[in-house]
């Protein structure tokens, strides 16, 4: 059976890159790290890296570039000005698109989401600085209403860990209401009951409109989040983890090892098996 191939950049103060190919390989994927002028240029040692060969490319998190000029500002125009005509083709092949927090911000610079109306070129939304002035590095509740995004099958909530110092989505009160219309909103920041979060601190960390922390195009197939699941690939991950052990061993059970963010990679998997390949 042909392997699920996923690419998963690299270079320039990306340092999320690890992790991802470790939950990507956790979940069945042939993962590669690449290093974005490999992408760029097309060669690796002894190899063509080509964009085409792959089914899942990972916008991974970190501090590209240093944050310079905007999160995610340079890592987004290089690639959409050196290889923007190969994206589209990629997402014209109905193949996946995830970017996690750096790479979320990647991606909205680029351009490829909200994707409205088809259009990957054009801006539409913005992720800013945090309204409580500093970088957060929490756990955080995330609630999964409907939406057509392929990553998310199956999840309702969630607990996952954020870093980030301009996570805050912001864009027009029409472009957030054709989000909502649309289904596009994947994650919305919840409070620990599982309701929403209606813009308090710190269960939304960065005043977030609407408490958005995640959003689809609206073929479902490119995903841009804050949250970072790659970090939640083992049980240990959660700073709750000692306690959870012992609750379950009091009732006869024990504690997986797998973390639960590795249940968004796996449906990328997933859906690549069932319709690509």
């Amino acid at each position: 059976m042909k392997k699920v191939k996923a690419l998963v950049l690299t270079g320039y103060g990306i340092n999320c890159d690890y992790e991802t190919d470790y939950a990507l390989k956790a979940a069945g994927a042939e993962s590669h790290r690449v290093h974005i002028n490999e992408l760029i240029k097309g060669e690796a040692i002894g190899q063509r890296v080509v964009l085409e060969d792959y089914h899942l490319l990972v916008f991974d998190g970190g501090f590209s570039w240093g944050d310079d000029h905007g999160a995610g500002v340079l890592l987004g125009n290089r690639l959409r000005y050196n290889i923007g005509d190969q994206v589209d083709r990629f997402i014209e092949d109905g193949k996946l698109i995830m970017g996690i927090c750096n790479g979320f911000q990647a991606l909205v610079n680029f351009g490829l989401l909200p994707g409205f109306d088809g259009d990957y070129n054009k801006r539409d939304v913005a992720l800013t600085f945090n309204d409580c002035g500093n970088f957060r590095n929490d756990w955080i509740y995330l609630i999964h209403g409907e939406s057509p995004c392929v990553f998310t099958r199956g999840i309702e909530r969630i607990e996952l860990p954020i870093r980030h110092g301009e996570g805050k989505f912001f864009a027009d009160d029409k472009v957030i209401a054709r989000l909502f219309d649309a289904q596009q909103v994947v994650f919305q920041y919840a409070t620990p009951e599982w309701k929403s979060a209606e813009g308090a601190f710190p269960f939304n960390p960065n005043g977030s409109l609407q408490d958005i922390a995640g959003i689809c195009d609206p073929t479902g197939r490119i995903l841009g989040m804050m949250p970072h699941p790659e970090a939640y690939n083992h049980a240990t991950n959660h700073p709750d983890w000692t306690r959870t052990k012992e609750s379950l061993k009091r009732k006869g059970e024990s504690l997986p090892s797998e973390g639960l963010g590795i249940a968004l990679f796996r449906n990328g998997v997933q859906y690549v098996e069932e319709v690509l390949l």
